[in-house]
């Protein structure tokens, strides 16, 4: 168990069966009233966000979640398939669990998955990543190479807005967290 008093972001618990992360949290006082948490948490196994207010001290159940090293095999057109490299065990997590996450996806990509009493439930994506540019607008005589910049979608349906001079081909890096152009690889 862990007192609302000591939430803070990434610590995981488990409501009514259901696990979640807290993303944000606020404590408050009213005047008269006790005091209060207010929580923004994400479902872990299904991707979304609730918003929910406990009482300050009310006790919650933790959840002890594990994280394993997996590589992403493929989408079978349903769900995505990794697999632990210790002991070939395969997992499966659909679109849905994985939200706007799919797109940093490439087929043998290490990354870590989170588990909960034995069941996938999150990808920690790595901080970077390499992509192909698969589609961009061709670069214009005069173009400056400092300034500007111009949307390219990736192989992967991802669109991150790049520098005048990448071109169709090329490998950028882009950072998982904003998903932003970092380099070109």
């Amino acid at each position: 168990m862990v007192s609302t008093n000591k939430f803070h972001p990434g610590l995981t618990i488990e409501l009514e069966g259901t696990v979640y992360e807290v993303e944000e949290f606020q404590h408050s006082k009213s005047g008269r009233g006790g005091a209060f948490v207010r929580t923004k948490l994400r479902n872990l196994e299904e991707g979304y966000t609730i918003d929910k207010t406990f009482r300050a001290e009310e006790d919650v159940k933790r959840a002890h979640v594990d994280t394993r090293k997996m590589q992403f095999l493929y989408w079978d057109g349903n769900n995505y398939v990794f697999m632990d490299q210790d002991n070939y065990e395969q997992v499966e997590l659909s679109g849905e669990q994985l939200g706007e996450k799919v797109k940093y996806l490439k087929e043998n990509m290490d990354l870590e998955i989170a588990m909960y009493e034995g069941r996938p439930l999150d990808v920690k994506l790595p901080t970077f990543v390499e992509l192909e540019v698969e589609n961009t607008q061709p670069n214009i005589k005069g173009d400056t190479v400092s300034g500007g910049s111009k949307p390219a979608e990736m192989t992967t349906g991802l669109e991150v807005k790049v520098p005048l001079f990448i071109e169709e081909g090329d490998i950028i890096k882009i950072d998982t967290r904003n998903g932003k152009y970092v380099e070109r690889a």
